[in-house]
């Protein structure tokens, strides 16, 4: 796992309580190397958005370890894993998240607004990712003046602002046509390995396979498939 910046170790989680509880995850040991993507897959009902939500420090495990750039959180704050997950970890999710009231690069600029950062610098990073996601040109309009992908784009171009070494994707190609779910999958596998990120994508999309150099299949909160 040393090359690894995001990892989980027999992980458990168990989601109600009494007789409505409901094993979502078992056991569950991954590590999810820098400069790839990896895809997990798996039916409805399998423990995927589970799994993500433990990735992201937004759920802890029963049992088990959730590390993060090497540092076991799952004991942590939630003050500390709010920090965590505005320094070291991006989102990106299917209905993109947008505030329709803001422009394309306001939109970007509130990832680090919202913490008060502010100024020309924010602006000027802001424009710098929303060029390296090719969507530049449409910074000064409003998401519903643009197409899903370019929502989308946005969205990623939001989740780079802090500059995380982690990018979570939820679905990021479900809402998407055949053409503009390629280029979001492309923008994602860019992200792993050209700027040396960990990439981690839920998905059904099976045409995401071959742009993920790790394919995990969750079966019933077990992993079925170990990455290749």
């Amino acid at each position: 796992m040393s090359d690894c910046l995001l990892a989980v170790n027999q992980i458990n989680v168990t989601l109600g309580r009494g007789q409505a509880s409901v094993r979502a995850l078992s056991n569950v040991s991954l590590a999810f190397p820098v400069g790839a993507v990896t895809l997990i897959m798996g039916p409805s009902g399998s423990g995927k958005t589970t799994l993500l939500s433990v990735l992201g420090c937004l759920l802890k495990p029963q049992d088990g370890a959730v590390l993060v750039n090497g540092e076991d959180v799952t004991a942590s704050t939630e003050d500390e894993l709010t920090r965590i997950r505005r320094e070291q970890i991006g989102f990106v999710f299917q209905s993109f998240r947008l505030f329709n009231s803001l422009t394309a690069l306001e939109n970007v600029m509130l990832a680090m607004e919202l913490s008060g950062e502010k100024g020309p610098e924010v602006r000027a990073k802001a424009e710098s990712w929303l060029k390296d996601v090719g969507i530049s040109s449409k910074k000064h309009l409003k998401p519903t003046e643009m197409s899903g992908g370019e929502k989308q784009r946005v969205a990623i171009a939001r989740a780079l602002m802090r500059d995380p070494k982690i990018i979570l994707a939820d679905e990021p190609t479900a809402s998407l046509d055949s053409q503009a779910g390629e280029l979001i999958t492309g923008i994602l596998h860019d992200i792993a390995e050209v700027q040396q990120r960990t990439v981690v994508i839920v998905s059904h999309d099976e045409r995401l396979r071959v742009f993920a150099k790790n394919v995990v299949e969750l079966r019933d909160g077990r992993v079925a498939e170990r990455p290749s």
